[in-house]
């Protein structure tokens, strides 16, 4: 049986995971609209993966004989000004999942919940991952500019995209 505090604290990320995911899908459709399909390729691949991590939250926390609760997901914005815009919003979203993330990892380790922390790591490496990779977007659309040559290339780079496999649950 799991801590009920530590319940609550994986109830709230599993929901912040599916508003990621919905944020993510939002994202994509505002690229499909400006004919950028490979930056909504990318984006959409991203809200699969944001669906996985709700999933494999919430598989962990029935395994432990929890209860889950879900929470209403607020509508995601569509309308953005510049794929710049996008991609800014979509690090702070992954910086904000890394802060919940940790906070997470710390009330695990307060209340010695050995198999909840070894859970959690796998999170706290996939975040890493996340920033580190939506921060080079956003350096490179950046870069790109007013360059509509070099913003179709990185659309194109990004469309390349293909979804991973589900993670082991």
């Amino acid at each position: 049986m799991i801590n009920p505090t530590l319940q609550g604290a994986l109830n709230r990320q599993i929901n912040m995971e599916l508003a990621a995911a919905y944020v993510y899908l939002g994202m994509s459709t505002y690229f499909e609209k400006e004919n950028l399909s490979g930056f909504g390729n990318w984006c959409m691949v991203q809200y699969q993966e944001e669906q996985q991590h709700a999933m494999r939250l919430l598989n962990y926390l029935q395994d432990r004989d929890g209860t889950v609760e879900l929470a209403a997901i607020e509508a995601p914005k569509v309308d953005y000004a510049s794929p710049l815009e996008v991609f800014q919003a979509a690090l702070i979203q992954e910086q904000d999942n890394t802060r919940s993330i940790n906070e997470l990892y710390e009330q695990a380790s307060s209340l010695n919940d050995h198999a909840t922390i070894s859970h959690l790591q796998w999170f706290l490496d996939e975040q890493v991952e996340e920033e580190k990779t939506v921060s080079e977007i956003v350096s490179l659309v950046e870069r790109a500019a007013n360059d509509v040559s070099a913003l179709l290339y990185l659309n194109d780079k990004l469309g390349a995209r293909s979804a991973s496999s589900a993670p082991d649950e």
